[in-house]
């Protein structure tokens, strides 16, 4: 096997010797067909990847060799944090895919008051294993952060250098200025929207409302073009 592909270890690579387990090891097991000597790639969530290569083959885990750590590192100079409550059905997969396709850090689902999903434990851990999948995919080398559910009210008095909330009442997306990099929180509301109550609260806390045209676009179309945005201007 000559072709190298990426692999995510949950425990932290800190020594010469990894252990994969799960999804990973059944993929490369199973999928990849991999024997003692293939080579990999190897990332656990911190920063930069290892060359690995495979040592031992099990039923259920593969035990890998690490070789030479590389520094890699395609983040976004600054912190970008999204918020908005969560999609129906594969529409979430969708959307943490392409946030973390985009360098998001991290992303909050928001309880507001027209949203109707919470946020469970359990939809916050397959919301992280489509983290991971994609991280694999796009060569990031650092897991955006999925955090726990937050109310709107909560969320809105957190500081940022730059806080952006979807509304058609606010500035053109097209004519702010973007050309200072800066930690920036975007808020986008349920399909129903905020309420007027909620848009002016967080605007009276500094929020700046941003107007994506007169079309109405689907939650998770609006939060990435926020995203893509804001992650345009990274130097």
């Amino acid at each position: 096997m000559t072709q190298t592909h990426r692999y995510y270890s949950a425990e932290p690579i800190d020594g010469t010797h990894v252990s994969l387990t799960g999804s990973e090891a059944h993929h490369l097991l199973h999928v990849m067909r991999a024997s003692p000597g293939a080579r990999v790639v190897l990332f656990d969530g911190r920063g930069g990847q290892y060359d690995a290569e495979v040592v031992a083959c099990g039923r259920r885990a593969v035990e890998l060799e690490v070789r030479t750590y590389q520094p890699a590192d395609c983040e976004l100079a600054f912190e970008v944090i999204v918020g908005l409550p969560l999609p129906k059905g594969e529409r979430q997969r969708w959307l943490i895919e392409k946030l973390v396709e985009l360098g998001v850090s991290r992303f909050v689902p928001l309880l507001s008051r027209r949203s109707t999903r919470k946020g469970d434990r359990r939809s916050v851990a397959k919301l992280a294993s489509y983290v991971i999948g994609a991280a694999k995919q796009c060569g990031r080398n650092r897991l955006m952060e999925i955090a726990p559910a937050c109310s709107w009210q909560e969320w809105m008095c957190q500081p940022a250098p730059r806080r952006w909330i979807a509304h058609f009442s606010g500035q053109s997306l097209a004519e702010i200025d973007l050309s200072e990099s800066a930690t920036t929180r975007i808020a986008v509301g349920p399909e129903g929207g905020f309420t007027h109550e909620e848009v002016a609260r967080a605007m009276d806390l500094g929020w700046q409302a941003v107007s994506l045209g007169p079309r109405t676009l689907r939650m998770e179309t609006a939060a990435l073009v926020l995203a893509t945005a804001v992650g345009l201007q990274t130097r």
